[in-house]
């Protein structure tokens, strides 16, 4: 049976047009595991209360990160897929899981080649609902309507993983600056009923289970460990919190607020390990307005770290990763 690699990231709208974005954020927010509310109320609060505005809001801050081939993510995406093809004998897919290239194409293309067997990979070093299950959801989902002779595999989380944690903790000390306080861990948020769903269905199941926020966690101090970091040098928080609900903590806008003024931290490293390439919520969202929101608050450096996007050593941590498979 022939073998290939299906790499998933989240996606990007197609063009920074309100339209586009419109799209784009009505299939992200009407995913159930996304918006875990029953399908009549989550479309109402995705058509009556945000799609009408946050478009406009969102295409806006898109066309701050653009760049002339498009959306960073979709880009690093693409580089990232044909380096690590580059080392591999078997075909490398790309797919997001909202928008293009879709899922279904990306499993198109791969069976145009023969292949039989997909090992998937959703680009996210921590397992959610809203991310990693609802990669699987919808591959199976294609599979099951079009591509019913080929197997599936899935690659665990590896958000502990120590050639994974090698190649960040490599990242963010290359990039810390002289002299720096706190090394700020900013994670993307999930509503904290997320956690608790998850919990609960690991005691159902009777199998292990870390919630999000702990392997958030973890995954901070492995890094921490491996630059030997002090407890009081880094700190972690969440961002991107939605709607009213609460939503893991500490947030991350709060922090950036509150260490200049309480915290004594004028130098600030953030870096955001939820994301492997480089998107709105990392570019704009942290890298723009989180520097804007600690500054006005007092602080004095604001250093962001890229994410791993298409690291040399990120590319051979995957190559190595899938050959192990490969030769299984």
């Amino acid at each position: 049976m022939s073998k290939g690699i299906l790499l998933v990231n989240l996606g990007s709208p197609d063009s920074t047009n309100v339209e586009d974005v419109r799209t784009y954020l009505r299939e992200f927010l009407m995913d159930g595991k996304v918006i875990d509310s029953p399908w009549l109320i989550r479309k109402m609060i995705v058509e009556l209360f945000i799609l009408p505005k946050r478009p406009i809001k969102s295409a806006e801050a898109y066309k701050k990160i653009w760049t002339d081939e498009g959306s960073p993510l979709i880009v690093y995406s693409k580089i990232l897929q044909q380096k690590v093809q580059e080392q591999m004998d078997i075909p490398v897919g790309l797919a997001m899981r909202y928008k293009n290239p879709s899922i279904e194409f990306g499993m198109q293309q791969l069976y145009d080649q023969g292949v039989r067997d997909i090992l998937v990979v959703p680009l996210y070093p921590q397992y959610t609902m809203s991310t990693t299950e609802t990669v699987a959801d919808k591959v199976l989902e294609v599979q099951k309507n079009k591509f019913s002779d080929v197997n599936i595999q899935f690659i665990k989380a590896f958000y502990n993983h120590p050639d994974y944690i090698k190649v960040l903790g490599d990242s963010i000390k290359e990039n810390l600056p002289e002299g720096y306080d706190k090394l700020l861990f900013s994670y993307h948020g999930i509503p904290e009923r997320h956690d608790k769903k998850a919990l609960k269905a690991a005691t159902k199941s009777g199998l292990p289970i870390e919630t999000y926020r702990n392997q958030c966690i973890e995954t901070s101090r492995l890094v921490a460990e491996y630059l030997q970091l002090p407890e009081d040098k880094y700190y972690t928080s969440f961002q991107s919190r939605l709607g009213r609900d609460p939503w893991i903590r500490p947030y991350t806008d709060e922090t950036l607020e509150l260490f200049p003024k309480h915290n004594g931290v004028k130098n600030l490293a953030v870096c955001t390990p939820a994301f492997v390439a480089d998107c709105l919520e990392t570019l704009e969202e942290i890298s723009m307005e989180g520097k804007e929101e600690f500054l006005e608050a007092g602080g004095e450096k604001f250093t962001y770290i890229p994410c791993i996007n298409d690291r040399q050593d990120w590319i051979n941590t995957l190559v190595k990763w899938f050959k192990g498979w490969q030769n299984n």
